[in-house]
């Protein structure tokens, strides 16, 4: 059963008397509880379609359906709900207001939404059970990498929508933070779509995405996904 669906999407810009496509006849499901990877080079329009998903951004044709419910046609007031309840996101740089603790900066995303999990188990879930009373500035990248990751679980999401999360980490800190995404996916059965340039995370992906050129070039369903540990880049 499909829980993510792109059906022929379309986004165009226009510059000048030229029409660029961002994202052309984008096709491609994903199921419920799944880590996907969309994975491809910069400008080939991986970002686009996380806005499209994510509802920061509306599609110029096709369909987008999340959960059985039409993504594509929502009006901007029903857009802004859809990204308040349905999606977590988790960007490359953190995003954290700088004078809230980690615990206040999770406990403003629960306070927006209908289902929320508890602020404190989810800090405890990613690791963090002793740094909730710490502010951004007192905590190293990856710890606040964490804490936009427990703030965007805190919503308790339909989707976990990841952009570049490792971007802004080192080597091995990235591999802990990718680590930490993967087991949210499998703990909590959450599906979790990661954007990545880096062909090297193909492996840990339960569905790879090739986008190309704002297309799709190629979908890959990986049966034995490994741990990221396992993956060298």
């Amino acid at each position: 059963m499909s829980y993510v669906t792109f059906q022929d999407v379309c986004k165009y810009y226009h510059m000048g008397s030229q029409t660029i496509a961002a994202a052309d006849h984008v096709t491609f499901t994903i199921k419920q509880g799944e880590f996907c990877v969309v994975v491809g080079p910069s400008g080939a329009g991986k970002t686009t379609v996380l806005n499209i998903l994510g509802g920061m951004d509306s599609c110029d044709e096709g369909t987008v359906l999340l959960d059985g419910r039409k993504v594509s046609g929502m009006n901007e007031k029903e857009l802004t709900s859809y990204r308040r309840h349905d999606v977590g996101f988790v960007f490359q740089f953190y995003n954290l207001v700088q004078n809230l603790t980690a615990l206040e900066n999770v406990e403003l995303a629960s306070e927006i939404c209908k289902e929320p999990l508890p602020p404190e188990q989810v800090l405890d879930s990613v690791g963090l059970s002793a740094r909730m009373d710490n502010f951004p500035a007192q905590l190293s990248g990856g710890e606040q990498q964490r804490v936009a990751i427990a703030r965007a679980l805190a919503k308790n999401p339909k989707i976990l929508l990841c952009d570049e999360p490792t971007g802004a980490l080192d080597y091995s800190t990235g591999k802990t933070i990718l680590r930490l995404l993967q087991d949210c996916c499998r703990n909590m059965n959450k599906t979790v779509i990661v954007v990545t340039h880096n062909q090297a995370l193909t492996p840990m992906a339960d569905r790879v995405i090739h986008i190309h050129n704002g297309s799709v070039a190629s979908i890959e369903e990986n049966q034995t996904p490994i741990p990221v540990e396992q993956i060298e880049w």
